[in-house]
């Protein structure tokens, strides 16, 4: 695993570079076909049993989705979201295994959260990572530091809509159960990345349902006290 390190950009850049050819020698994960972003495919990395039990999670404990920003905006991220128990025999496997998958200390993973997007409902523009310049940075480099790599996972066709789209780089993926999507909000070299600029697309026909886990720079957990 590849540890709980100081939040320098020379200390991203190595587990950039260790991350990525971690999952370039996976054989079930592909690349993207793209410069810009280390960005990859893991198809049926979660199977219908495992989905299923998500979902369930996840409409038992939804609520509206909240944005880490001090400028309002009612309509930037109309989702409903929840935290996924951590210590859950149906989460902590999950957890693990991509963690695992990256080789990055599950330590440095934020809660697991879920997601749900009725039809309509959508989050606009954003990055994963924090703007240094903002009034949580502080606060946010005290309890682990920068968030370096997303995973995100599908739990669920799609009827229409809800596609994941980076339009920087070019990339869209559309909703399939158990696809998961991984890409490095930084720069191979440590800094942060504006061409992972994305946006969840609005759902025009069906529900969407995914569960995203941000992993950050150093330990999040101790100081999160779990």
């Amino acid at each position: 695993m590849f540890g709980l390190l100081k939040p320098k950009a020379p200390a991203r850049k190595r587990v950039a570079t260790a991350v990525s050819a971690r999952l370039e020698a996976n054989p079930a994960i592909t690349r993207a076909a793209v410069d810009d972003i280390q960005f990859y495919y893991h198809p049926d990395f979660l199977d219908r049993p495992q989905c299923d039990a998500l979902i369930r999670m996840i409409d038992a404990d939804r609520r509206p989705s909240t944005l880490l920003s001090e400028r309002a905006d009612e309509g930037f991220r109309t989702s409903e979201s929840c935290d996924m128990s951590r210590w859950s025999p149906d989460v902590r496997p999950i957890d693990e295994a991509i963690a695992d998958l990256l080789g990055i200390a599950y330590q440095n993973g934020e809660t697991m959260q879920g997601q749900r997007y009725a039809p309509g409902q959508h989050f606009r523009a954003h990055h994963d990572y924090f703007h240094e310049s903002e009034y949580y940075w502080q606060r946010m480099k005290d309890e682990g530091g920068q968030r370096t790599w997303t995973a995100m996972i599908y739990l669920n066709d799609v009827a229409e809509g809800g596609a994941t789209w980076f339009p920087s780089a070019g990339i869209r993926v559309a909703p399939k159960r158990g696809l998961l999507l991984v890409w490095n909000n930084m720069k191979p070299d440590g800094t942060p990345n504006p061409m992972t600029l994305h946006e969840g697309m609005p759902v025009e026909k069906g529900v969407k349902y995914i569960i995203t886990k941000w992993f950050r720079e150093a330990s999040w957990l101790a100081q999160a006290g779990m």
